[in-house]
């Protein structure tokens, strides 16, 4: 019996619309993603299903780089109740009711903190990651649309001014700035999961966490109950 239908045989309501199971079965039978989810862990698979669903994009999995390591770490400070930090509030709208249906976590954008007008030579997001980190510790930091909230990020956790976050996922969209910040991630030892090239959106990195939290409820719903002594 999988997690969903423990979860499910226990009285846990479903966090799945059946729309949306529908378009996992859909994505499953496209030419080529089988073949693209065969070397994944079901948590991997979880999150670039979750991504094709979101973006309607197959070709995401040939840019996704989400060590199987990096989802656990994300899981894990989830199921915790960890905050959420975002770049948008539109990553954070996103993310916001997954988080109340499952483990409560906060979920913050950084422009929470930004201030009014951006900063000579940067941008509100990036000034706003930096008020952030310094009231708030996430475990979690998405970036889908601000590479200068993602410098910011990697800038401050190298000089040790903040703690590292459990998991960075760095998918910011564009061109101008995209390519260096995503390198700059995949240099940084930093646990985190990331798309390739100038792919991205807040609508991929709510994905992502969301397709986390699904899985660390379903995970906690279907742990054998514990031992009463």
């Amino acid at each position: 019996m999988s997690n969903a239908e423990t979860a499910a045989f226990r009285g846990v309501p479903s966090l799945d619309h059946p729309i949306f199971c529908e378009s996992l079965r859909l994505i499953r039978q496209l030419p080529g993603t089988a073949a693209a989810l065969a070397p994944l862990s079901p948590l991997q698979q979880d999150v670039l299903l979750r991504l094709i669903h979101s973006s309607g994009d197959p070709g995401l999995a040939a840019d996704l780089v989400c060590p199987a390591t990096a989802c656990e770490a994300g899981l894990a400070a989830l199921a915790a109740g960890a905050p959420i930090l975002t770049d948008t509030a539109m990553a954070a709208a996103a993310v916001a009711p997954m988080a109340r249906r499952t483990f409560a976590n906060q979920v913050r954008s950084v422009l929470d903190w930004a201030p009014a007008a951006a900063p000579e030579g940067s941008t509100r997001t990036a000034a706003g990651m930096a008020a952030a980190l310094a009231a708030l510790r996430p475990g979690l930091v998405l970036i889908g649309s601000a590479p200068t909230a993602l410098e910011v990020l990697l800038e401050l956790v190298a000089s040790k001014a903040v703690p590292a976050p459990a998991l960075v996922i760095g998918m910011p969209v564009g061109f101008v700035g995209v390519a260096q910040s995503k390198r700059h991630l995949a240099e940084s030892g930093l646990v985190h999961m990331r798309l390739e090239g100038s792919k991205g959106g807040a609508g991929l990195v709510a994905a992502a966490c969301n397709a986390l939290l699904r899985s660390a409820w379903l995970q906690a719903a279907s742990a054998p109950p514990p031992l009463i002594s």
